[in-house]
């Protein structure tokens, strides 16, 4: 389109003979030039043309009757540089004067409509144009069809295209780069081979308008054939061809080309080493993202711009390289790039996957502008770190702020309410999802499977997973797994033989939901059978984790020596976790001797968590070894580990109150107290005695039972007997394990009270009701 400009209106004089710029001259002289008006006319063209916007306007508006070349001028510059508004501003103010746009000015506007995607606007200006007569320009419908493409309307685009009389390069090249943006990958080629049937051959903005879609497509065929063409028509020496073709290669992760094409470009500007350092990244070769970049910097001596540092940062965060995301951080400082949207986002993601949540925080505080993909970041990084119920509260600022959600937030988000079992707002995420059309997407839907089941409506679930139009094997397997944690191993295992029926192959993920199933439902025959199945049948080779799954299956079947036995024949050596899963189970069959020989090897190894120390604590208090446990506390507190508190959550009308053992801190605290020795004379009633094996310290019966009655999960269901309707159900999430007692003392609360209470451990899920629970005492 840039030809045309050129044609009937010289914007753009020769710079050799144009003045100096009056900020090098004294304002004298200066103003001896502008008070002669036939001065004034070429003052705005040398600042124009020198891109010196706010000068060619103060000298633009001291002219009485600017004529429409010099509109046309302004419009133009304002186009091409910004601010865009400022476009259509002139125009309106061009209108209010009564001077009549030409043929030149509705390109300009309509590239300033493209740019701030105001697509109203741009049907305001055809509509013009169609007044003035001038749909039939061909400027003028090249623009047209440009704007709307641009904007996404590509059915004005196509309309306007295929009415055009005359169609030239230019006009082909606009329709194809609008397709090409919006990643229409078939509707793109399909007019590159209408344009050579219609007998004109691409150019180098045709191939540059290509490449990007080919290269999302992961079309490699057709990017080498386009490669080709290029080499012939001697295109490839354009350095932006060249780039193109390199940022393509890299999207087809095809390194190796994309590396020659860099090498063999003589001078390399900014773009070329974004797209190369970019590539880097795609193909997931951090460190030769960030080796090049070092090159660029220290070798080179070239700036890193916001793309470059965007693309770096990934690295830094793909690899927590903290040190170099610090030291990138202090460059966006010094050089002003901290206040560039893309390149904090970036930040803020870097920040998040090296845990330092505490800096990404207050980043985003610091940001002037921030946009979804800001919050989508920071909720992301809440919820990997284990913050969930920060996670809710920034998207509640994030609607606070008048930013939209995307797909990427709710991705985001519904992992945090299933963490915290917050089913309110994982029902208005579902629903908000719905709405924007985003359950169109697989991932959402996954994610909202998930939600559901950790939320204990696991027919939702399956209701959610039922009337999806595409699954992948994520899809099954959340499903499986969800059904699983509810210990409902029957349809967990029938939904396990569909997925086996419909063709899908089940991966190793797969695998591990169906072992973890047996496990919980105490499955033993049915796990060996598919942990010998999964290599010899299914060509899935058993890694860790599926190991840790069968000792933890023969464990808790009371098969310790079995389960000793199968450790010793892993084909690698069995690490933490491993021995860790024999060690529960020497702790819930209280077997001493094998639990001190396993805790041994758990030391050598180096344990990984406070886990560890309290499970062989545990099992040296419930058989009276008061003395043991304390040196183990001792070893646990000398080596740095602190224990985790039993916590415990309860969503009521869309708010999570959280509660830890023996918590008074809570508005409601003496009510809680009052209900909880009220429900505890009830239960005696009934024939409940507390299990004084879970308090382990050596304390009097009678504080033992007290110490038993303030565990975080009865705390949480007295709370939600006190703030719920009788006839509603409870649904209490945990951090740790529920004990024993805690097990018993809510059957007996489910039939003095006549409701359904679930609890949802680290474990699985414990749905009670009438004195009963689902898991049969098995967990």
């Amino acid at each position: 389109m840039r030809r045309y400009l050129k044609n009937k209106e010289a914007f753009i004089s020769n710079p050799k003979s144009q003045p100096r710029s009056p900020h090098t001259q004294n304002n004298r002289h200066y103003q001896n030039i502008t008070n002669q008006p036939r001065n004034l006319h070429n003052l705005v063209r040398l600042y124009a043309a020198r891109n010196q916007i706010e000068l060619a306007r103060h000298v633009f508006d001291q002219i009485s009757n600017p004529s429409v070349v010099l509109w046309n001028m302004m419009i133009r510059a304002y186009a091409w540089t910004g601010p865009f508004l400022q476009s259509i501003h002139l125009y309106h103010r061009m209108l209010q004067l009564r001077v009549r746009p030409n043929n030149f000015t509705f390109p300009f506007l309509l590239k300033a409509c493209s740019a701030l995607q105001a697509i109203q606007l741009g049907r305001q200006i055809h509509d013009h144009a169609l007044t003035l007569g001038l749909q039939a320009d061909l400027y003028v419908s090249t623009a047209l069809l440009d704007m709307y493409a641009k904007c996404g309307n590509f059915f004005e685009a196509r309309t306007i295209f295929d009415s055009m009389s005359h169609r030239d390069i230019v006009s082909w090249n606009a329709i194809i780069a609008g397709f090409s943006f919006h990643a229409f990958h078939n509707q793109t080629i399909h007019l590159v081979v209408q344009m050579q049937l219609a007998g004109i051959a691409p150019n180098s903005s045709t191939i540059v308008s290509l490449l990007p879609t080919v290269g999302q497509a992961n079309a490699l065929c057709q990017g080498k054939a386009i490669h080709a063409y290029s080499v012939r028509r001697i295109f490839s020496d354009d350095v932006v061809v060249a780039t193109g073709l390199l940022d393509m290669y890299a999207k087809c992760h095809h390194l190796s080309y994309a590396q020659k094409i860099f090498n063999a470009l003589n001078q390399k500007n900014e773009i070329c080493w974004s797209a190369m350092i970019g590539g880097y990244v795609i193909c997931d070769s951090m460190r030769d993202a960030l080796a090049l970049y070092d090159a660029m910097v220290y070798m080179h001596g070239l700036n890193p711009t916001p793309v470059i540092l965007a693309s770096t940062l990934r690295a830094c965060a793909k690899l927590t390289d903290l040190n170099k995301g610090k030291n990138l951080h202090c460059y966006m400082i010094k050089s002003g790039i901290n206040s560039d949207t893309t390149v904090g986002n970036s930040l803020i993601s870097m920040y998040a996957k090296c845990g330092i949540m505490d800096d990404a925080l207050e980043f985003l505080d610091e940001m002037i502008i921030k946009d979804s993909v800001s919050y989508s970041a920071i909720i992301s990084g809440c919820v990997q770190n284990g913050y969930a119920e920060k996670a809710v509260l920034i998207f509640r600022q994030m609607q606070l702020s008048g930013t939209d959600p995307d797909s990427a937030t709710m991705i985001g988000l519904l992992p945090a309410c299933s963490h915290l079992a917050a089913l309110q707002h994982g029902i208005c995420c579902h629903g908000y999802s719905v709405v924007r059309g985003f359950t169109a997407n697989t991932s959402i839907c996954n994610a909202i499977i998930d939600m559901y089941a950790k939320c204990g409506k696991i027919h939702i679930s399956r209701h959610v997973f039922d009337r999806m139009n595409k699954r992948d094997i994520v899809s099954w397997n959340t499903m499986i797994i969800g059904y699983g944690i509810h210990g409902l191993y029957i349809e967990a295992f029938s939904l396990f033989h569909e997925l086996l029926a419909s063709g899908m192959k089940p991966d190793d993920v797969t695998l591990i939901a169906v072992l973890s199933t047996c496990s919980h439902s105490g499955l033993v025959m049915e796990g060996k059978y598919w942990f010998n199945t999964m290599s010899q049948d299914l060509n899935i080779s058993p890694r860790m984790a599926h190991y840790i799954c069968m000792v933890d299956l023969l464990a808790r079947a009371g098969n310790l020596d079995e389960a000793c036995s199968f450790i010793q024949k892993m084909p690698f050596e069995p690490d933490v976790r491993v021995w860790s899963a024999l060690l529960s189970a020497c702790r819930t069959r209280n077997n001493v001797e094998m639990g001190e020989q396993v805790s041994k090897k758990i030391q050598l190894l180096g344990p990984e968590s406070t886990g560890n120390f309290v499970l062989m604590s545990n099992i040296y208090s419930s058989v009276g070894r008061w003395d043991d446990a304390a040196h183990v506390r001792s070893i646990q507190k000398h080596q740095g580990y602190k224990k985790s508190p039993g916590c415990s959550w309860i969503e009521i009308s869309g708010v999570i109150h959280g509660f830890v053992g023996g918590d008074q801190s809570h508005p409601q605290s003496v009510s809680i107290n009052n209900k909880l020795q009220e429900l505890l004379v009830q239960m005696k009633k009934m024939g409940y005695q507390a299990d004084s094996g879970f308090v382990f310290h050596d304390v009097e019966e009678e504080e033992k039972e007290q110490i038993l009655l303030y565990h975080s999960e009865k705390i949480a269901i007295a709370f939600g007997i006190l703030n719920t309707r009788p006839s509603n159900p409870i649904l209490v999430t945990k951090n740790l394990r529920i004990c024993v007692d805690c097990h018993n003392a809510v059957k007996f609360m489910t039939l003095i009270t006549e409701r359904k209470i679930t609890v949802r451990d680290a474990s699985r899920f414990h749905h009670f009701e009438s004195g009963i629970c689902n898991c049969r005492d098995f967990w």
